[in-house]
């Protein structure tokens, strides 16, 4: 196997290896966690049941089939493909439950679902050994797995089927699987969904969906999380700029693609503003999706659209491009005022947010004396990280004095005032040129 190897944002990796950036500013530090997470709801033909399974970016590039019943090109797996562009982790939900796994005489599938009814066992004589059969499992055209047994009590379960060792191994071309079906997508899926969500951690929840209820739960799931439970993760949705929240990404524009919601955009977004780096914007970002957007905006349209709190895409010289990178928010107040529409900003306030928890967590909470010393410990290490911030570019103008840590009321409780100045990217030129 190689060693690790590539690019890096945080020094958190776990194979030895090198990992070099080339790059003309400074890269983030190890107190910074790394970005790039997605969770998903999907209707999948193939797949695991009421449960958050996770795919990685390496693993949807080898393995999708095993994950989601498609190989990479397949057309099925065009929104995904969108997504993994820039994602670098999906915690993926299968809404769909309560179907059937397709089978046959010698194996079943191991999920249910229509894809199931794509497998098939082609079992042979081995030639060095006639005695002994070759055992095959097909995934449409592709072979997944071999073994060579002598009878079905030595065939071991493999990612795609359960094998039957009792059944009589006879040599056959090829046996389908048949009588697979998908179920459907109960009334409870979502909210299901939600509530597993809850134990992962992630920057983006994305759900394709045109349904306003639906849309209605998750925005007040991701309130909820972000303000009683202190998880911070921003959601994309589509259509929804009456959010009017700062959590809340409305994705304007529709997609055209038969057979696909209008709301497919939901994909590369989500990929996208999780992938987006602390100290940078998905403004101008250029589309680079499968999906054929609709950008029939005039400039007026466009003004309206970003007051109004809308994630829009515009034609730049035939380019489908980011126009802002805002979320719903509209309604402003002392404490949260219109920076708070900049998802630039959020990004820098979420990664503040979650590091702090973690850091806490794991090095403080139950385990370091709430004194003078335990105090400076933590006052230090929130510094540290506010440094790297500034390093990076994120944050400006800080300084250690603007970070406090006292205790607080009781002697297990400590009271942390932190200010940060967040830095957003250059958006707009205004230049006066004097000619004699």
């Amino acid at each position: 196997m190689a060693l690790g190897g590539g690019s890096f944002i945080t020094q958190n990796k776990v194979l030895p290896g090198s990992y070099i950036n080339f790059v003309s500013v400074a890269a983030a530090s190890a107190t910074l966690s790394d970005r790039g997470v997605v969770t998903m709801p999907l209707e999948l033909d193939w797949g695991a049941e009421g449960k958050i399974f996770m795919v990685t970016q390496e693993d949807f590039l080898k393995n999708s089939m095993k994950f989601f019943g498609y190989p990479y090109g397949d057309p099925k797996m065009k929104g995904l493909r969108d997504l993994f562009m820039n994602a670098k982790v999906l915690y993926a939900y299968r809404l769909n439950s309560g179907g059937v796994k397709a089978s046959c005489t010698f194996a079943t599938a191991k999920h249910a679902g229509t894809r199931g009814n794509s497998l098939k066992i082609v079992i042979q004589a081995n030639v060095d050994d006639p005695t002994m059969f070759d055992c095959y499992t097909y995934f449409g055209d592709t072979a997944v797995d071999m073994q060579t047994v002598a009878s079905a009590s030595g065939l071991v379960d493999n990612d795609y089927v359960d094998f039957d060792q009792t059944a009589t191994l006879l040599v056959t071309a090829a046996t389908p699987l048949t009588g697979g079906t998908n179920g459907s997508v109960s009334g409870t899926a979502y909210q299901s969904y939600l509530d597993a969500a809850e134990s992962y951690r992630y920057n983006i929840m994305g759900v394709v969906t045109t349904d306003t209820t639906i849309k209605g739960l998750v925005k007040a799931f991701q309130k909820r999380m972000r303000e009683d439970v202190g998880m911070k993760f921003q959601a994309v949705l589509h259509d929804y700029a009456g959010a009017d929240y700062m959590g809340v990404i409305s994705v304007d524009n529709d997609t055209t693609d038969s057979g696909w919601s209008a709301a497919s955009l939901v994909y590369w977004v989500s990929g996208a503003e999780a992938a987006c780096a602390v100290n940078k914007s998905c403004q101008n970002k250029k589309y680079d999706g499968e999906f054929t957007v609709d950008v029939d905006y005039t400039q007026s349209d466009l003004a309206a659209a970003i007051l109004a709190g809308k994630f829009v895409f515009h034609n730049v010289n035939g380019d489908v491009r980011v126009l802002d990178d805002i979320n719903t928010m509209l309604t402003t107040t002392d404490e949260c005022g219109d920076i708070f529409k900049d998802n630039q900003c959020i990004r820098v306030i979420d990664q503040i947010g979650n590091d702090i928890a973690v850091l806490f967590a794991t090095k403080y909470l139950g385990v370091v004396p709430n004194d003078k010393a335990g105090r400076i410990s933590l006052w230090s290490d929130i510094v540290k990280h506010h440094e790297q911030l500034q390093e990076i570019r994120a944050i400006e103008d800080f300084d250690p004095s603007d970070v406090t840590v006292e205790q607080g009321d009781t002697k297990k409780a400590v009271v942390v005032t932190d200010a940060v100045t967040t830095v957003g990217a250059m958006s707009k030129l205004y230049m006066t040129t004097v000619v004699a």
